[in-house]
């Protein structure tokens, strides 16, 4: 369950989050050198929990394997850590010093929920899951950036769950592809989707109406960070960029009708990332 041993763990974290996550990676561009490889560190820890159920066959081995990481943030406050490069990079840069081993856990225990096969109850219940792994990472990367305060924590839950949201939708063709889903179950029956045409690619015009429900409470999240941009320190910024990212998701989604297999064509990075200095040159997300 660890990754290939590598001269320079802090690089391994680095390589790991340009190709898998690759709107954090640029995100963390805009931090200290010194805070950068720790947010690379939590990114790549992040990236081992969230793949844990599409990189196994049966979801009792993805039980034993969420169990590895937990076992590994114990061993991590331990002073212990598992030779895997999240782990030693968190603890060679001081990382673990600024996160609470609580909310550590917590975003592992998160992921329970994606050894489920049945998709969330409702709206509320997406919006929670989102809440628990998106937004509970931004407010992570804010400790390691040394930020603090209420409008801060607020600002980065908000924008966290809408960037989990987006991300979501997003991968809806992914997903259903492995016959899973995260869309609300009563928004989908209401609307009257069939599961098996969506598990073979076909959305249908009745999708849209429940993609539209989770774009708009990603809208409302993203709108509601924006407000309290005053009162948020700049520091703050590379954990909050990412509501850039999924601002211009969210217009492309609309664009096509609220349908994930249709807002298929990927954005550069090369413009994500002009985007994202645009934003920051003036402190704004």
């Amino acid at each position: 369950m660890s990754a290939p041993a590598a001269l320079d763990p802090v690089a391994a974290c680095a390589e790991e989050v340009r190709r898998h996550d690759n709107d954090r990676y640029l995100t963390a561009l805009f931090a200290p050198a010194e805070d950068r490889a720790r947010l690379f560190a939590l990114y790549a820890f992040n990236l081992q929990i969230a793949r844990v159920r599409e990189s196994v066959s049966e979801p009792i081995l993805g039980a034993v394997r969420l169990r590895f990481w937990r076992d590994a943030v114990t061993d991590l406050y331990t002073g212990k850590p598992p030779r895997h490069p999240a782990t030693l990079t968190l603890a060679a840069t001081g990382a673990a010093a600024r996160l609470e081993r609580a909310r550590l856990e917590a975003l592992t225990d998160a992921r329970d929920a994606d050894l489920k096969d049945e998709p969330p109850a409702d709206l509320a219940a997406l919006v929670a899951y989102a809440e628990a792994t998106g937004g509970a990472l931004a407010a992570l990367a804010l400790d390691l950036l040394g930020v603090d305060g209420e409008a801060s924590r607020a600002a980065a839950c908000d924008v966290g769950t809408a960037f989990a949201l987006v991300g979501l939708v997003r991968a809806v063709p992914f997903h259903a592809a492995t016959r899973r889903l995260y869309l609300p179950a009563d928004r989908l029956a209401a609307a009257g989707v069939d599961r098996e045409a969506l598990f073979a690619g076909k959305s249908g015009n009745k999708l849209g109406s429940v993609v539209g429900e989770v774009a708009h409470a990603a809208w409302r999240r993203l709108d509601r960070a924006a407000q309290a941009h005053r009162d948020v320190p700049r520091a703050a910024l590379p954990a909050l960029l990412p509501a850039v990212l999924a601002r211009r998701d969210l217009i492309r989604l609309e664009r096509a009708g609220f349908d994930p297999f249709a807002a298929t064509s990927a954005v550069s990075p090369l413009r994500r990332q002009l985007a994202l200095l645009l934003f920051a040159a003036v402190g704004r997300y």
